[in-house]
């Protein structure tokens, strides 16, 4: 009998924790997702488009910009922000809500970028396939807290997460983390020099001179919870 929790290559299934999709999507929304995210892929990511896990070739999807990795962009507002920002830089976003990569296309058409990409799914699957040290600056603003003690190892910055990002930023690359989570910076600060970034700044309730407010960050700062910002860096 198969084993279920164990893919044919051997390799153990991966647990996703979280939501994938929450209210009903309006008529628009059905037609951008299946319009417009086949154009906006970065390439193919996940066991079944692509199950030897070839690396993507970002250079033919982005041509020389850099590239930029927003590691669960919620409702999109910061990745369409940073793109129309920076218009010469490539930024690529992973989301598994369906409602929040529903809402990022709707701000993308809004907005007119083009210098942007979209997973639907989880970002380890994206980690897989990106080439070493092919990633200049990685965002993870206001990610799911787990508060729950027991639920801290399901945190993004987990070794086995951290890991991988350090594998796919370049030498110098910069990592933000903002959160309104006094344990969340707690942990953050704890992980991640040990998983070989140093601690650039932070936390600091100064955001970064580019930073755009996200609607997680408006709802906890009228439930009364201040932002903590820190900053990272990948010697």
């Amino acid at each position: 009998m198969t084993d279920r929790r164990i893919h044919p290559d051997g390799t153990p299934w991966r647990n996703f924790y979280g939501r994938i999709k929450g209210k009903t999507l309006n008529a628009a929304q059905v037609v951008r997702l299946e319009r417009d995210l086949e154009e906006l892929s970065p390439g193919p990511i996940g066991r079944e488009a692509n199950p030897d896990l070839i690396p993507l070739d970002l250079k033919a999807r982005f041509g020389d910009r850099p590239v930029w990795l927003e590691i669960g962009f919620g409702g999109g507002e910061h990745l369409v922000h940073m793109a129309a920002t920076y218009p010469d830089v490539a930024i690529l976003g992973a989301e598994p809500f369906v409602n929040g990569v529903a809402m990022l296309l709707g701000k993308i058409e809004a907005a007119g970028v083009t210098n942007l990409a979209v997973h639907p799914g989880d970002v380890r699957d994206v980690f897989d396939v990106l080439p070493d040290a092919s990633i200049e600056k990685a965002f993870l603003n206001y990610p799911d807290p787990w508060p729950k003690a027991r639920h801290h190892r399901r945190r993004f910055v987990t070794p086995e997460y951290l890991a991988a990002l350090f594998r796919v930023l370049a030498p110098g690359a910069e990592f933000r983390v903002a959160t309104d989570i006094p344990d969340y910076v707690r942990q953050t600060l704890e992980e991640v020099p040990p998983a070989g970034f140093v601690l650039e700044k932070g936390p600091t309730d100064e955001a970064w001179p580019d930073w755009l407010s996200t609607r997680y960050e408006q709802k906890a700062l009228r439930e009364g919870r201040s932002p903590h910002y820190l900053t990272f860096r990948k010697p």
